[in-house]
């Protein structure tokens, strides 16, 4: 982990082109959702030739069976059948606007909807009226070398990494927003070490619910702690957050990592159980 904020503070530094324009407070509206974008095209990138000659081939399907289908292609449970990639955007900056969107809208429905609570079609209209919006596609564009090798681990930090950056501009408490992987070590090793027998058994399949889950860091650190323990054990997580972009990025985190993105709940755990 020791160069996740290296990582992070080359994310950081994307947001010295938005000064001027953007308050400091807003900038994580800009650079949290570009860099889950970032992060999807990332993983897409291998297979996303092969989903493009898919979907010519059975556009013509209804979604329920077209979905599944690039899906398989994709070898991950979402797809982008749009032409443009975040290399392809970078080579068209007269009609980034509209290049942009289509790229957006070419998520199959599980990512898309992910996308849609960041809000960032405000972003891209504020970003292409002061000329800003292709200089920072491009300079995400530039970089994809970063997320190679990055584990669902070290995207984690990243991601809580920056929005402390954001906290501390917008006056907010951090600790509002996560909570030191150290800490959640500590709880995880708590909340599983009378259990240890039983995670070992073969085959042994467990669920895990956090009511105030973040980014997914507790998630993320017991799925670790028990394949470490077990590694033939599996766990389903579910989890319900408050904070449009920090939901995001978690289901955003279940789509690559596997799980189902759908055990993410969206609202406040106290007044409006999700999981009802």
């Amino acid at each position: 982990m020791k160069n996740f904020k290296e990582k992070a503070n080359f994310l950081w530094s994307i947001a010295d082109l938005l000064r001027g324009h953007y308050k400091q407070a807003d900038y994580g509206k800009v650079i949290l959702p570009l860099t889950v974008l970032r992060r999807l095209d990332f993983v897409l990138e291998p297979t996303k030739k092969k989903v493009l000659e898919a979907y010519t081939k059975h556009k013509g399907k209804k979604p329920e069976i077209l979905e599944p289908i690039l899906n398989s292609v994709a070898k991950v449970k979402f797809h982008n059948r749009s032409k443009f990639d975040f290399y392809e955007l970078a080579k068209d900056p007269n009609h980034i606007a509209a290049n942009l969107r289509n790229y957006i809208n070419g998520f199959s429905i599980s990512s898309k909807e992910i996308i849609d609570y960041f809000a960032f079609e405000d972003q891209i209209k504020k970003l292409d009226e002061y000329d800003l919006l292709y200089l920072v596609i491009k300079k995400f564009a530039e970089a994809g070398e970063m997320f190679k090798d990055v584990s669902s681990m070290e995207m984690g930090y990243i991601f809580e990494e920056l929005i402390r950056k954001f906290s501390e501009l917008s006056n907010e408490t951090a600790g509002e927003h996560f909570t030191p992987r150290e800490v959640i070590r500590l709880m995880v090793n708590l909340l599983f070490v009378n259990d240890k027998q039983v995670l070992r058994k073969k085959g042994i399949v467990k669920t895990l619910y956090d009511p105030a889950c973040g980014t997914g860091g507790m998630l993320s650190v017991a799925e670790e702690y028990l394949h470490e323990l077990n590694p033939d054990a599996k766990l389903e997580v579910f989890g319900q957050e408050l904070n449009a972009e920090s939901y995001a990025i978690c289901k955003s985190d279940m789509l690559i990592k596997g799980q189902n993105p759908s055990n993410i709940k969206y609202g406040n755990s106290f007044t409006q159980d999700g999981l009802e």
